[in-house]
């Protein structure tokens, strides 16, 4: 008798986000120029860094960080309805990333219509192979004025961001708990569609005026097809000196950095980004019946390009003395645009891997030396000072609300609408429980991944190395 057939071996869940965001980046390569331009630019400057720095190189090598580099990403998109975001989680979940942390940006300073969590992986082998996240976005109806707010939902009611074979292709994946090698292509090119940019709006040029001269982010969200890309993010090694390399090319950069100031032990995160462009959208008319007509051209500004240097997780004992530190520049008026001042606030937070350890400030990666032996240490502690298991921190993986409303506010200002924030009603609710059942999945607290990942790194030593305790 023949063989039975075998069984079509399913793509890795981290096949499918390394091959999406490889393609992603391609498609804004071709929709933004400049964000090619960036790219190169960004390689630049971290291939000068590593050559300067040949123990970091080595470092990086020998961790596998050094690939990861290569293809590290994130992107950001804004979703209008609690249905588009339950979709969105069911098509990131393809690709095992999962909703972490909850970021409320209706908040001073913020003050944006909006609440967001981060799609991402949760293990380390995962983060290593390719650690592409996407922030995203929804609108909060309790922060849109009620003039305004049935209107925007009908809109929104009437559009569907996903193509019929992609949804087929996500109930495949979760009956069959995975998409076979052709299929994870398929997923692929339909999930792309959702992100392209149309240059056409789902409204009227008036009644995007409407939304734009209330918030210049609900007419990115209400007025167009679907949730387009809105940046996408390479990872320097070296963000001032990219800051540097942006004017010196002509690029319209953002004028200040974003997050922490520059220093020896980096932490959480550093953003900047290049100017959004102003581009051409056709807008449809409608005749007296109510039918629709021709097109007429007018304009959008929303699409940037963003860049990042990451940092050490900071414990919760971290977090807490570094947002006291940014309360207490914000009370004294001081801002990343003195960076000198900023800088010296910030000089009660150890700036040494040592004291940062010692103090519990951030997560960090155990590891054992190569061909370390045990000879008679019965803890980490002994091991790590006899110089036979190594730390280093573990990359902050998620978003500073700060820097992203401040990301968010330089590229959606317009002379037409104002400063974004002004329109917005500020909620005084916590929408975490809303976003959750939106998700339809836990949010995940991003303490706990870092916790997780380094107790994970601490018992594959301990294993290692025969430890009992």
């Amino acid at each position: 008798m023949p063989d039975p057939p075998q069984a079509t071996p399913f793509a890795s869940t981290t096949d499918v986000r390394h091959a999406f965001s490889v393609a992603m980046s391609d498609v804004y390569r071709t929709e933004v120029p400049l964000y090619s331009d960036l790219l190169s630019l960004v390689g630049d400057v971290n291939n000068s860094f590593l050559e300067s720095n040949p123990s970091v190189r080595r470092h990086m090598e020998e961790t596998d960080q050094l690939e990861r580099l290569h293809y590290e990403r994130h992107g950001a998109i804004r979703l209008g309805t609690a249905e588009e975001m339950k979709m969105m989680a069911r098509f990131f979940a393809i690709m095992g990333m999962q909703p972490v942390g909850y970021y409320d940006l209706s908040q001073p300073p913020a003050r944006l219509p909006v609440h967001a969590t981060c799609f991402r992986c949760l293990d380390l082998e995962s983060l290593s192979m390719n650690p592409f996240r996407v922030f995203v976005s929804l609108l909060r109806p309790e922060c849109i004025s009620s003039n305004l707010r049935s209107k925007a939902f009908k809109i929104l009611s009437r559009r569907q961001i996903f193509s019929s074979r992609c949804l087929e292709l996500i109930e495949l994946a979760e009956r069959q708990a995975g998409l076979s090698a052709a299929e994870a292509d398929e997923f692929i090119k339909e999930g792309l569609e959702t992100f392209k940019w149309r240059g056409t709006s789902t409204v009227s040029l008036s009644e995007y005026s409407d939304l734009q001269t209330e918030s210049a982010l609900l007419a990115d969200i209400v007025a167009f097809p679907g949730p387009h890309i809105n940046h996408l993010t390479p990872r320097t090694l070296d963000i001032d000196q990219v800051q540097i390399s942006m004017e010196k090319n002509g690029i319209p950069v953002k004028e200040v950095i974003e997050g922490p100031p520059a220093r020896d032990c980096p932490i959480l995160l550093r953003q900047t980004s290049f100017k959004a462009l102003k581009e051409g959208v056709y807008f449809p008319t409608y005749g007296d019946d109510g039918s629709r007509s021709e097109t007429v051209l007018g304009s959008h500004t929303a699409r940037f390009g963003e860049i990042e240097q990451r940092g050490a997780a900071l414990t919760e004992k971290g977090r807490a003395l570094y947002d006291h530190l940014v309360n207490e520049a914000w009370k004294k008026g001081v801002t990343p645009q003195d960076p000198e001042a900023y800088k010296d606030l910030f000089k009660s937070f150890p700036d040494t891997w040592k004291d940062i350890r010692s103090q519990s400030l951030a997560w960090f990666r155990y590891y054992p030396v190569k061909d370390a032996t045990k000879d008679g240490e019965d803890s980490i502690e002994e091991l790590i000072r006899n110089g036979k298991v190594a730390y280093e921190p573990l990359t902050y993986e998620d978003f500073l609300p700060l820097s992203a409303a401040g990301i968010f506010r330089s590229n959606l200002r317009t002379t037409s609408a104002g400063d974004e924030n002004e329109s917005v009603t500020v909620t005084g609710d916590d929408g975490r429980d809303e976003l959750q059942k939106a998700v339809k999945r836990v949010i995940v607290d991003e303490f706990v991944t870092y916790r997780m990942l380094q107790q994970e790194s601490l018992e594959n030593c301990k294993v290692h190395f025969a430890l009992t305790t």
